[in-house]
């Protein structure tokens, strides 16, 4: 471990590299002032980063200097929060005693008289070093275990993302969905605000499956699972595989004429992407929608209600040849609950 012996005393300085050494204490440094100690240490000077270590484990350091005296030093050491875990022990001759006490509260661990009593001498540094190592493997487990907390968070919220997506399209899966439908519905009742809901599916898609193979079935799914997510942009819009080939976009704050246009946008650019199809219309892979969308005023009773209204314009769309986007007569259905 390594120790700084700062005083401006020659003899001193030598005097205690010839009781350190024997004892063992190769790793030894020297400053004849506080400012040659700052330079050795860093202080004041550029900014050491924060992966980067202090070598100096132990500073002995004279009270009485010229210019700046022990007691500033170690006060200034002190306050860099890099040194501050070093230990400081003050080097005071008997008549400056009365000094110790200003020291102490400074900063400094302990003092060493002069004239040196080598046994007080070795003993009080060894006190001072075997503190220091315990406080710096102290700051390696608060280390590690920051890291392995930052790690544990990682690895909770990765489970957590998977396990609320879809394996094959990677989009939100039904769990995700029926948790965003209800949080999205409560808004709604809450702040009167309009709400639209689009049910998804790919035509004739069973067909394609026979034809094609299930491999590249799959192939078509994350297709239109990318693309439907590609085309639905705002942050708070909500894209999830509702289930076999039925996908499902939730649309917070949206009008009936923002979710049409949403809808004709997600079904135009899925014919757009020309997958071949001969089963399909006009041979391409194309899509049906149903739309059901609530204005401010408007409140379904409960999502399942709003699933419905949805899933019957999908049936209507598909009814009426495909390819299409219907929209639910939101008030119709309304007045005929009443």
């Amino acid at each position: 471990m390594c120790i700084l012996i700062v005083d401006d005393s020659e003899d001193i300085r030598l005097l205690l590299e010839s009781i350190l050494r024997p004892a063992g204490y190769d790793d030894l440094l020297f400053a004849e002032s506080a400012n040659e100690a700052y330079e050795i240490l860093g202080v004041g000077g550029e900014p050491i980063s924060s992966g980067e270590s202090i070598d100096v484990d132990l500073v002995l350091m004279d009270v009485a200097m010229p210019s700046i005296d022990g007691i500033e030093a170690c006060s200034r050491i002190k306050e860099d929060e890099r040194l501050s875990d070093i230990p400081v022990v003050m080097v005071t001759a008997l008549d400056e005693i009365k000094l110790l006490e200003v020291a102490l509260d400074k900063g400094a661990l302990d003092y060493i008289t002069k004239p040196f009593n080598k046994v007080e001498l070795l003993a009080r540094i060894r006190a001072a070093l075997r503190l220091k190592k315990e406080v710096d493997q102290r700051r390696q487990q608060e280390r590690e275990l920051v890291e392995l907390t930052e790690a544990l968070r990682k690895a909770n919220k990765g489970l957590a993302e998977l396990s609320y997506l879809d394996g094959l399209t990677s989009l939100a899966n039904r769990r995700y969905f029926d948790e965003q439908i209800n949080k999205e519905w409560r808004s709604k009742k809450r702040n009167n605000t309009p709400l639209s809901f689009i049910l998804i599916d790919i035509d004739f898609f069973k067909d394609y499956n026979d034809k094609y193979g299930h491999l590249a079935g799959d192939d078509v799914l994350r297709s239109v699972a990318q693309r439907l997510k590609s085309t639905v942009l705002r942050p708070n819009d909500f894209v999830a595989r509702y289930g076999g080939e039925e996908f499902a976009v939730i649309l917070p704050q949206t009008d009936t004429k923002g979710a049409k246009k949403i809808a004709e946008d997600l079904r135009l650019n899925v014919e757009s992407m020309k997958v071949e199809h001969s089963s399909g219309i006009g041979n391409l892979l194309t899509i049906s929608l149903g739309v059901a969308s609530y204005g401010a005023d408007m409140h379904p009773n409960n999502v399942e209600e709003m699933i419905e209204a949805a899933d019957k314009a999908l049936y209507q769309a598909k009814k009426e040849g495909k390819n299409r986007v219907n929209m639910a007569a939101i008030s119709q259905l309304m007045e005929k609950e009443k």
